[in-house]
């Protein structure tokens, strides 16, 4: 089968003919219908330090991905031939304490599908069965496929408490979109985003968002406060890994809010914690999501129909359009990106 592969450190991405992955006794054998692109997958297209520093190719890339199951192991039961699943991208091993204590997300030996093993960049991929989320059929697969990064923003978002919260949420890439929705989902009054990127800001629109502000340009921390009768937001979202965000989240959140951290920094951030303290504000700091609480309030919201997330699914492409794919997703140009493997 041919798969997009990092086949040695460097720019780029190559398509290789692969064998068919074998199966384990615990592991499923899926069908990629749909996979869609990450902005970890552009940083190992780019190989940039962080790339350099953890991959070890050659390796088919792609963790967030879906289809149907096509073959279970031996000592699989709970998976049956014929299902649709979405892939928990975060491979666990179950016996550390974090585990033990049902906090997976956090594993000391976590493994990531298309990072530390073959991902969903092929045709077929084998994961293990526990991975496989079972997911409705009748939802769109551009939409099944990224329930992945989706459940970051509803880890990120349910940490919280939005029931008529007014939040701000810094930074509108893929998942600060999402977080939009999955706000007003679960009952925000208000959604104030800041993105300096014009494309990315009328997608945030699109998903809801009552004021996009660039915060290179605008005031934000002025509008906060005239909207909020000077008082503040009650959640803050951050989703930018931009220093400057932490300074402007510090000031306009209020008096016992609560913030929750989700951004990547990749530099030193100044912050102020007596700001903070004296606020009494509740800090969250997210990553991943959790297994599997968060996979049930995701699946749970889209199948009510409180939450759509099409939108922010601007481009599908054939998966051998990948290198367009990837050009587009570095341009800021696009919102998610989902390659097609049925074509």
């Amino acid at each position: 089968m041919k798969a997009i592969c990092k086949t040695q450190p460097g720019v780029g991405l190559a398509v290789r003919d692969v064998p068919e992955p074998s199966l384990g006794r615990r592991e499923v054998l899926v069908r990629v219908t749909r996979s869609s692109i990450c902005g970890t997958d552009l940083h190992i297209y780019q190989w940039d330090a962080w790339a350099s520093s953890r991959l070890k190719p050659p390796l088919i890339i792609g963790h967030e991905f879906c289809g149907f199951v096509v073959a279970v192991g031996d000592e699989v039961e709970h998976v049956q031939v014929g299902e649709f699943v979405a892939a928990e991208s975060h491979i666990v091993c179950g016996y550390c304490k974090p585990c033990q204590l049902g906090q997976a997300h956090v594993c000391l030996n976590t493994r990531i599908l298309g990072v530390d093993v073959d991902g969903g960049f092929a045709p077929y991929a084998a994961i293990p069965a526990v991975n496989a989320c079972k997911t409705d059929p009748a939802l769109p697969p551009e939409v099944a496929t990224v329930q992945e990064p989706l459940g970051n923003a509803v880890h990120t978002v349910a940490a919280t408490d939005v029931r008529g919260a007014t939040v701000l949420i810094t930074g509108c890439g893929a998942i600060g979109l999402f977080s939009i929705a999955v706000a007003k989902a679960l009952g925000a009054a208000r959604v104030i985003a800041t993105e300096v990127r014009p494309y990315r800001a009328e997608l945030a629109m699109r998903m809801g968002a009552d004021a996009v502000l660039n915060p290179t340009t605008d005031d934000v921390l002025g509008y906060v406060r005239r909207t909020t009768d000077g008082l503040g937001v009650d959640v803050a979202l951050e989703m930018s890994g931009h220093p400057a965000s932490i300074e402007l989240i510090t000031q306009a959140i209020r008096p016992g809010g609560e913030v929750s951290l989700l951004g990547l920094f990749s530099q030193q951030v100044a912050l102020d914690l007596n700001a903070l303290i004296f606020k009494g504000v509740e800090i969250h700091a997210i990553i991943g999501r959790r297994l599997f609480q968060t996979w049930e309030v995701m699946q749970n919201l889209l199948h009510s129909g409180r939450l759509d997330v099409r939108p922010a699914i601007t481009h599908v492409l054939p998966w051998h359009e990948y290198e367009h794919a990837f050009e587009l997703m570095a341009s800021g140009q696009s919102g998610k990106i989902v390659l097609n493997w049925e074509v």
